[in-house]
């Protein structure tokens, strides 16, 4: 079997990858922190941070054919220095040792927020959009800074096949999304005369995209949009909880000073994604792929709302 490296495999999103990928690859990986037994089954993992040197040996002693590059700060807790230093500067390592050591396949996970959330978006945007998020919600910068140097990846070296995936928010047991503990929140704010829609893909589905891209020898950008979009206040709703109706001229001040507290997990930057749709279409995926979620939206809201209910 051919070698496959995941980076960031003790993330939940990884550990999944992990576990589909053990049937038909020789899997390792890389992430700061060991998963716990079991969790990556049969795969090698390197505790290595992105940013050392040990990580250049990694590539050295297991010359992998295939890399799921999944190793990224997503959250707001870090300073906006760290998340580019482990984003960006920790892809560009990633990306120079695929170049030096023969990788043939290299998936990254971007996501769908590049594109940004703005009143004139089209319904469905495409692959072709640009990546806007930094105009208006600067602290994801550094994910259109890794999503924009992967793209001259892939043209500056054809000999590695790069597929970038822009999935939509991603919901499940095991992945910590933004969106997930937005929808989690006791009462969840939505913005007075606002109700956009929203997509969601469930985490094992996006796992079994990740895995396709290799398998299929893909290369080029593509989003992935999961079962279909639902209004928000359906979305909280659906997933038990109680909506929180403010004026934007409250929201953006409060949350702003409560992000700057510590007490809120949200900059104000993302006010914007429950204010505009940032819908995406992902006909190249489906075309290239023939891929179709087996989560529905009803299921994945169900396993939140279980979730919920157990939790309260």
């Amino acid at each position: 079997m051919e070698k496959l490296l995941i980076t960031g495999i003790a993330g939940g999103q990884g550990r999944l990858v992990a576990r589909l990928a053990t049937e038909g690859w020789d899997v390792c990986g890389v992430d700061r922190e060991v998963p716990p037994a079991g969790d990556a089954h049969r795969a090698r993992v390197y505790s290595v941070d992105l940013l050392k040197r040990k990580f250049e040996d990694v590539f050295r002693h297991e010359r992998p054919k295939a890399v799921i590059h999944l190793a990224f700060v997503r959250h707001f807790q870090a300073s906006l220095e760290r998340r580019h230093e482990v984003n960006v500067l920790g892809t560009k390592h990633l990306l120079d040792y695929c170049a030096s050591y023969g990788v043939r396949q290299l998936t990254v996970l971007s996501s769908s927020y590049v594109y940004g959330a703005f009143a004139d978006n089209p319904s469905y945007v495409d692959e072709d959009a640009p990546l806007n998020v930094s105009r208006t919600y600067p602290e994801v910068r550094d994910l259109a800074e890794v999503d924009a140097l992967c793209s001259a990846f892939l043209w500056q070296h054809p000999e590695v096949r790069t597929t970038i995936l822009r999935p939509v928010n991603t919901l499940g047991d095991s992945v910590h999304s933004a969106i997930g503990r937005y929808l989690r929140l006791g009462h969840v704010p939505m913005l007075m005369g606002f109700d956009p829609m929203l997509q969601f893909i469930h985490e094992q589905d996006l796992a079994r995209v990740l895995l396709l891209t290799i398998e299929r020898q893909l290369r080029g950008v593509f989003n992935v949009a999961g079962p279909g979009a639902v209004p928000l206040h359906v979305a909280i709703r659906e997933t038990g909880g109680v909506p929180l109706t403010v004026p934007e001229a409250l929201a953006r001040p409060v949350v702003h000073r409560l992000f700057q507290l510590g007490m809120y997990p949200f900059p104000p930057g993302a006010i914007d994604f429950i204010k505009y749709p940032c819908t995406v279409s992902d006909r190249r995926l489906r075309a290239a792929t023939g891929f179709e979620p087996r989560w529905s939206l009803h299921d994945i809201f169900a396993q939140l709302k279980g979730e919920r209910d157990r939790t309260a």
